[in-house]
This record gives C-alpha cells, structure tokens and sequence, in this order.
C-alpha cells in the first residue's frame, strides 16, 4: 500500500539507491555471519530429493550453459570468499567453498523480502515489478548454489573416503 508519493523522476531514483542499499548492505551482512552458522544449519541447504542431486537445474534451465556468466559478488565488493573456481583441490578448500555456497544462498534468499518495502513509495504495479525484479535477479544465484552444492558435496565425500581408505 503506498503511503509516500513521489514523482516518476523522485520514485525510480529511490528505487535504484535502494535496491543498491539493500543488495550492499545484505552482502555485508551475510559475510559477517560465522562459519559455523552454515556448519550448524547445514539442514536448511540440503538438497531435495526432488532436485535430484542438483540435476533438475541443468534439466530445466541449462544452468551449466550461464552459470559462468554470473557475477560472484566479490568481484563487486572485492571482500569475502570467491566461488568463480574451486582455487586449491584438497579436502579443506571443498568443505568451505560448500560453505560458501550456503552463505551465497542465504544471502540471496534475504535480497527478496525488502521487495516488499517498495510497495511503500511505488504504485501497486510498480511495487509488484520490484517484487519480480527481485526473483529474477537473484532465482539465477540461488540455482547455480542449489546446482553446484551437490556436485561439491560428491566430491568431497570422494576425496574423504580416499583418505580413509588410505590411512
């Protein structure tokens, strides 16, 4: 329900130096948050069984054929964990890179609800194309994590049976 009018001029201006707040400070705070917090709620990104080992993403959006094209936000904010490539192949460096994916899903999982903030300022029209800005711009992130958790997670599993095996 809008409650504040402003010209046409006054309302895309807001809107952008909002979506650029709330995507910069939701960064911000999704790299201040533990570790261990995506260790302890590891459940909350476990693959469905539904997604077939992250398989159905690649069946129903081709997500291998754009992941790449996908900016990862330390490249914006030049701060936090880089998920563009797998840096070192040892267990550790798998372990937190499927973290990290955790903590790139949540992060925008949480840039959708302050959609909702727009209706304030905006037309209803206006305020559902904030909302559907909102899923289109981060549904891709949330895919490619939700895509290449599992395959990480299989690799890890691999690597720390060969370990095992071996000692």
């Amino acid at each position: 329900m809008q409650i504040i009018h402003l010209s046409n001029v006054w309302m895309i201006l807001i809107n952008i130096i909002a979506w650029y707040f709330f995507h910069m400070s939701i960064s911000w705070v999704a790299r201040q948050i533990p570790i261990h917090f995506f260790v302890k709620y590891q459940d909350w990104f476990k693959t469905k069984d539904w997604e077939n080992s992250g398989n159905i993403w690649q069946r129903w959006f081709r997500v291998r054929n754009w992941k790449s094209h996908l900016p990862d936000g330390t490249q914006i904010t030049r701060k936090g964990f880089d998920k563009r490539t797998l840096k070192h192949f040892n267990q550790i460096s798998l372990e937190r890179f499927i973290l990290e994916t955790r903590r790139g899903e949540l992060a925008h999982w949480m840039m959708i609800p302050p959609a909702f903030l727009f209706f304030l300022w905006n037309p209803l029209w206006a305020g559902w194309v904030m909302v559907i800005y909102a899923v289109i711009v981060n549904l891709p992130f949330i895919i490619v994590q939700r895509y290449n958790r599992p395959r990480l997670e299989k690799l890890a599993d691999r690597k720390e049976r060969k370990l095992e095996k071996n000692r």
